[in-house]
């Protein structure tokens, strides 16, 4: 008699977004989409669940609130460019800096969808939110490093975040390795480094 594995909890109420991801990511995924196109206030907390398939409960086995899932996503936007700037010891300032440029573009132009575009919103300066908070002053000491002061290192923060904008308002935006080359090039120029 062979056994079949049996399944723990509901079945889904329909196909999986991310077939070959957790329950968690797909989760992350669906708020993101969300987030980015109807914008935080309107999203609720059932309404990631439904785009799932999974039920309200289940969601809030994974995260105790829609802050944590926000908080997530934007911690991972950070992230990635930290572990970066960490990594680019050994170069020169200019070399690093546009290293670290033309990684944090590619982060910000290549996920899947726009979360950068929730930085500006006001609940982001609570609570919930201050390991973010503090991962993107990090990133822009990084910045501040490697340009050599705080102002032209603030600039090119700035200029490196604009893609976000870009991303939702340009419908033609040039592809990511050509982003990538003119805000490296033009962070380059305000440092003075070319």
């Amino acid at each position: 008699m062979s056994s079949a594995p049996s399944s723990v909890g509901r079945p889904r109420s329909g196909s999986r977004r991310l077939p070959s991801a957790s329950a968690r990511e797909e989760i992350l995924d669906a708020a993101a989409e969300l987030f980015a196109q109807r914008g935080y206030a309107a999203t609720s907390t059932r309404l990631i669940a439904e785009r799932v398939g999974i039920r309200q409960a289940s969601l809030y086995y994974h995260f105790d609130t829609k802050e944590q899932i926000l908080a997530e996503l934007l911690e991972a936007t950070v992230r990635p460019s930290l572990a970066h700037a960490a990594s680019l010891g050994d170069l020169s300032p200019a070399h690093a800096l546009e290293s670290l440029v033309r990684f944090d573009v590619g982060v910000l132009l290549t996920a899947r969808w726009n979360i950068g575009i929730l930085y500006a919103l006001p609940e982001i300066a609570t609570e919930p939110f201050t390991r973010f908070r503090r991962e993107r002053d990090e990133l822009r000491g990084a910045y501040r490093r490697l340009a050599g002061a705080d102002v032209p290192g603030d600039l090119v923060f700035g200029l490196v975040e604009s893609v976000i904008g870009m991303r939702r308002d340009v419908p033609d935006l040039p592809p990511v390795p050509s982003m990538q080359d003119t805000v490296a090039a033009a962070a380059l120029r305000i440092t003075g480094a070319r």
